[in-house]
């Protein structure tokens, strides 16, 4: 199962898993897919950039049958940052590597160093900067065709992806700044797990952030016998709670997918500050949680609906019977 754009990816992992694949294996080749598509905002190539106009790229994976893990953090200018993160969970003693020392690890296991900036993804940060003050010496020129889809296209991303708000708080317009990510876990035919959660992180954000997508215990976890659960949404507020980790430890409680789910978005909303909530007190942003038993039981979970996520479970069939479901969510938007 995975985040709403990882539709084709989940069939892919299903079919490489039914030829024996191991599911973590698997769940990399298949988010590879997305972090190779230059139309994804929010993974890999195409990915929106830094404030300064840098793509850095977060990425973790986790092994449930050797219960390992690898991630990398800021890194530059390689593609595939899950497939880097599996080689630091396989050759290293380490969990994660970051910024420089990320880079340098992948260039030396062959990775080739590529821009990652795309024209559509330049043009977004360009906008987004040249509005960020009334105040400074950037000028927003008339808007032509091809600029005006790019920031349709990031205001659609950001309303499914982000909670209901794109207006900052005296109500003026401002581009948003929406988090997108993937996450994918896998489950095969002997019930052995396997996760990976790769994204660009916050748009525009401060060079050197790192959300929690790379982090083990809140962009994911999972532990054989019991689940896996990852994220995607407002890293900060899933650092904060360690949902990915919490989540699975409420499925070895015994609470299904979608309370475990339910149970630690109440938890992230119950500290959102003030700052972060609307006018009837509720978190102002998005956060969702991909949630898989050990049995099989599966569910998404938002802090906003309505919203979907990606699942399949067929290996027969053309797409491995990918399709898109609806998750459990804490609030409907207005």
């Amino acid at each position: 199962m995975s985040s709403s754009n990882g539709l084709t990816s989940v069939g892919q992992a299903v079919r490489d898993m039914a030829v024996g694949d191991d599911p973590l294996a698997a769940a990399i080749r298949a988010v590879g897919l997305v972090e190779q598509d230059p139309n994804d905002l929010s993974v890999g190539l195409g990915g929106l950039p830094n404030e300064d106009g840098v793509v850095e790229l977060d990425a973790a994976v986790m092994h449930g049958p050797t219960h390992t893990a690898g991630a990398v953090a800021a890194l530059r200018g390689v593609m595939h940052p899950a497939r880097v993160a599996e080689l630091v969970r396989t050759r290293t003693d380490h969990v994660l590597l970051v910024g420089e020392g990320a880079r340098r690890f992948a260039t030396a296991h062959g990775f080739k160093e590529e821009e990652l900036l795309t024209d559509r993804a330049r043009r977004i940060w360009l906008r987004w900067k040249e509005e960020l003050s009334d105040a400074d010496d950037w000028i927003v020129p008339p808007a032509s065709e091809e600029e005006d889809e790019d920031v349709s296209a990031l205001l659609r991303f950001s309303f499914e992806e982000n909670g209901p708000r794109l207006a900052d708080a005296a109500g003026r317009f401002r581009l948003p700044r929406p988090t997108g990510t993937i996450h994918l876990s896998a489950i095969n035919a002997a019930g052995e797990l396997g996760c990976t959660t790769t994204t660009s992180g916050l748009a525009f954000k401060i060079p050197g952030r790192v959300g929690d997508s790379p982090i083990i215990g809140a962009g994911l976890y999972c532990e054989a016998g019991v689940g896996s659960a990852g994220s995607t949404g407002r890293g900060e507020a899933n650092l904060q709670n360690l949902c990915s980790f919490a989540a699975v430890e409420l499925m070895r409680g015994g609470l299904s997918p979608s309370e475990a789910g339910l149970a630690v978005l109440k938890r992230v909303a119950a500290t959102t500050p003030d700052r972060l909530r609307d006018d009837a007190g509720r978190p102002n942003f998005g956060l969702k949680f991909y949630l898989l038993g050990a049995d099989g039981r599966h569910a998404g979970a938002s802090m906003w609906g309505p919203a979907e996520f990606a699942v399949a479970d067929d290996p027969t069939a053309p797409d491995g019977g990918a399709r898109l479901e609806t998750c459990v969510s804490l609030y409907d938007r207005d």
